[in-house]
């Protein structure tokens, strides 16, 4: 493909007429660096979009004309960067252009109170309206299929996020991590006015926040004053240092498992900001559902991408139930459950062909939990309040460390309610009994007619909902996608965007 520089915003709509392409979009100001450079590579490496990287110094982004007329114009060696890394095309519009005088259509946005009464928006006024305003206007042209941010300017992606959720546009939003210098400074534009001193303090800030982010997995408190006042002895003019929930802005929680600890200083002229992400433990899944619902497909595909420990729990509760059936135990008999409890051991382990085995007292008994004698008893075994009790201590004593995706039937409900993500999988009873009829590794289903496996669904459905203890119901926070349509890849995949758009990257890094 020709590479292209397009620099009136009327040329857009032609070219994306001859691209015959979706469009992955990088929007800068110029003055490229490393960071700028992953997000180009990042796109490239993504899909077989066409790259279109825009260069526009936004003058509704600046609080005075000074800033504004300091800012690094590195126009030529910007174009270079941007083919060299993966861009296809380059926008330089002029200020005239997405700023035309007589153009109504321009709209001139605000962004929301509730994401700009924190960090920069106390200081920045209008900032965050003149970065909704100008991306606005160039997603209008661009109609782009992702839009690529970088994390370092986490309060302006969450605002973005807003916009293109409130204006119900039709754009993926991909982020990076934030991406640092050699020193450890979060990479900017502005870093060039900084001097020799003046890079010694940003250094250590940044140094400061990445060591109590260390501490913070161990200790799971922080003092916000005593950080300030460790800054404040070293000179450093703090603008604000807040400890914030990462998606609210608001102060954070004792419940939170995942904060956001966020500062602004000053350093000469030039303001700079850098966060790190506080976890208590990695990030958890929870995926709920009836029989049927494609749960353990779909979890151990995403456990696989993520590079997540896949869970399964109904294995868990099918390999109790074939002990108990193999041991001939009486597990109406309480006292004879709990003496049979004692003695258990369920073990996941990786088999040759990257899939996962279940042991329970040291048998392998992946194929044999499959079966319809096993799905016929599991509702009323799993129903039992001692194995309930026995085996969501098991998981919650797998999940303490997180970094986990987990699938069952209370999932999200009893054994991890504080999970980061919740899902609820489901599908008509019909499509069901189909896929049960189809999986060659149930045998004993492809020996039954279709309106009979549609009945013992029913009835796992009725058993499952009704009983007692941790019945199957969808969490008040989780999100219901229904299967019917979708391929598995499909639903793969959104679940996915869901987590990435909770989980900032930063985090997801092992």
């Amino acid at each position: 493909m020709k590479k292209v520089i397009i620099r009136k915003t009327e040329e857009i709509e032609n070219w994306r007429r001859n691209i015959n392409s979706e469009i992955n979009f990088i929007p800068t100001m110029g003055n490229l660096h490393n960071g700028h450079i992953k997000l180009i590579t990042t796109a490239k490496n993504d899909n077989s979009n066409v790259n279109l990287v825009s260069i526009f110094i936004n003058p509704l982004q600046f609080d005075n004309k000074f800033d504004l007329e300091n800012y690094p114009k590195t126009i030529e060696n910007d174009i270079k960067i941007s083919f060299e890394n993966g861009a296809d095309a380059i926008l330089i519009p002029s200020t005239e252009d997405i700023y035309p005088t007589n153009n109504k259509n321009v709209k001139f946005l605000k962004a929301p109170i509730e994401l700009t009464s924190a960090l920069c928006g106390l200081n920045r006024i209008g900032h965050f309206d003149g970065v909704c305003t100008v991306v606005y206007r160039l997603l209008n042209l661009i109609k782009p299929k992702n839009l690529y941010l970088g994390e370092k300017d986490w309060q302006q992606l969450l605002i973005l996020k807003n916009l293109v959720l409130t204006k119900k546009l039709n754009i993926a939003i991909k982020s990076i991590p934030t991406q640092r210098d050699f020193d450890g400074i979060p990479l900017s534009s502005r870093n060039v006015h900084l001097s020799k001193n003046e890079r010694k303090l940003i250094r250590f800030f940044s140094s400061e926040l990445l060591e109590i982010k260390k501490n913070f997995q161990q200790e799971k408190k922080i003092n916000l004053q005593e950080i300030i006042k460790k800054l404040s002895e070293k000179k450093i003019s703090i603008e604000y240092l807040e400890h914030l929930h990462p998606h609210t802005l608001q102060k954070a929680r004792l419940e939170d498992n995942i904060s956001l600890l966020a500062g602004a200083i000053r350093c000469g002229e030039t303001r700079l900001i850098d966060h790190v992400f506080l976890m208590k433990r990695k990030p958890i899944i929870a995926i709920d559902g009836p029989a049927g619902s494609g749960k353990s497909t779909v979890t151990k595909l995403i456990a696989k991408k993520l590079k997540l420990l896949y869970l399964d729990t109904g294995a868990m509760y099918r390999s109790l139930s074939w002990l108990l059936l193999k041991e001939n135990i009486d597990y109406k008999k309480e006292k004879n459950l709990q003496n049979f409890l004692k003695d258990i051991s369920i073990v996941f382990k990786s088999n040759t062909n990257l899939n996962q085995d279940v042991f329970i007292n040291n048998h392998c008994v992946t194929q044999e939990i499959r079966s319809q004698e096993i799905s016929s008893i599991v509702s009323k075994i799993s129903s039992i309040k001692e194995v309930r009790k026995f085996l969501v201590e098991e998981q919650r004593r797998i999940g303490e460390t997180g970094g986990l995706v987990a699938e069952g039937r209370d999932i999200g409900t009893t054994v991890f309610p504080n999970a980061e993500l919740k899902i609820f999988l489901t599908a008509s009873i019909e499509e069901r009994a189909k896929r049960r009829k189809s999986d060659k590794n149930c045998k004993d289903s492809q020996e039954i007619d279709l309106n009979t496996l549609k009945e013992l669904i029913e009835k796992r459905d009725f058993e499952d909902s009704t009983r007692e203890i941790s019945p199957l119901i969808k969490a008040n926070d989780a999100i219901e996608i229904i299967t019917d349509k979708y391929s598995i890849n499909e639903v793969v995949d959104k679940i996915i965007d869901l987590y990435n758009d909770k989980i900032p990257k930063e985090t997801q890094i092992q």
